[in-house]
């Protein structure tokens, strides 16, 4: 097996450093066997503050990727790196000045912008708080007001998947298919919102059951993750999905950032 190349990579925000989380992983998710050494800076708007990172960063080089709108401090910043050699990347620069190109304005560089207390920044945390009063079959009177409801067996990332589509602002709920429970009305009628039905390969299910069971300590047999009682599950909720003619999606391979476009992606169609 080949060694892991480890390095250094420091994350410097005036703001929570989500951002910059997300674009560091999604880059080093593209090159094999490499271990970022993460460094993080949060809340850094004054100079001094800066400074003592800066001290950080000279202690242990490495790359530095920064959002920061304040012009004197991102100067200060980068001037400091170049001279200690330091590679730097202002993670949302080029998004921004493709932007200001396109719509012929200036930005308003504002410090934590994606954090603005506006209405679509309510309506997301509601929808967050959503998917969780309606995880795993709960509150099912109120089922009726969500944008989707996922149906699946269980260990089909369907929290998940609801919590990561309530922070992008739908309303996800959640609903269990367990051999002998019937399903809520909610979801059967004819004005009910849209489903979508998990799908899975029977081998992955029983290994991701079984991986559950040993995280549990669960030394017992039990038919969760016997290869038989797995396909006569899955089987019952295929021929569901098919009978209720609901859009499925197979998450065998899926990522829950993959599986909720998908939904996504559903969910347009079915508004058009």
């Amino acid at each position: 097996m080949s060694l892991e190349t480890y390095f250094n990579v420091h994350l410097v925000s005036d703001s929570t450093g989500e951002t910059l989380n997300a674009v560091m992983r999604a880059a080093c998710a593209q090159f094999d066997h490499v271990a970022p050494l993460e460094h993080n800076y949060y809340l850094i708007r004054s100079k001094r503050q800066l400074e003592r990172v800066l001290k950080e960063i000279e202690s242990a080089p490495g790359v530095v990727f920064y959002t920061i709108t304040n012009e004197e401090l991102r100067t200060y910043l980068e001037n400091y790196c170049r001279a200690i050699s330091c590679p730097t990347l202002p993670v949302i620069d080029s998004a921004v000045d493709v932007l200001s190109r396109y719509l012929g304005l200036k930005s308003a560089h504002k410090v934590a912008g994606q954090h603005h207390l506006d209405a679509e920044y309510f309506a997301r945390m509601e929808s967050i708080n959503f998917a969780l009063q309606h995880d795993d079959g709960q509150n099912t009177l109120t089922l009726r007001n969500a944008d989707v409801v996922l149906v699946g067996v269980s260990r089909t990332s369907k929290t998940p998947t609801c919590v990561y589509l309530g922070n992008r602002g739908v309303k996800a709920a959640n609903i269990p298919i367990v051999p002998g429970v019937e399903l809520p009305e909610e979801i059967l009628s004819d004005n009910a919102p849209l489903v979508v039905g998990l799908k899975i390969t029977p081998d992955r299910l029983v290994q991701i059951r079984k991986h559950r069971l040993l995280s549990l300590q669960e030394q017992h047999e039990t038919v969760y993750a016997d290869e038989d009682a797995v396909k006569n599950e899955l089987v019952h909720a295929n021929r569901l999905f098919v009978r209720m003619k609901w859009p499925t999606i197979d998450v065998s391979r899926r990522s829950v950032e993959e599986t909720a476009a998908a939904i996504l992606n559903i969910i347009q169609e079915s508004r058009r």
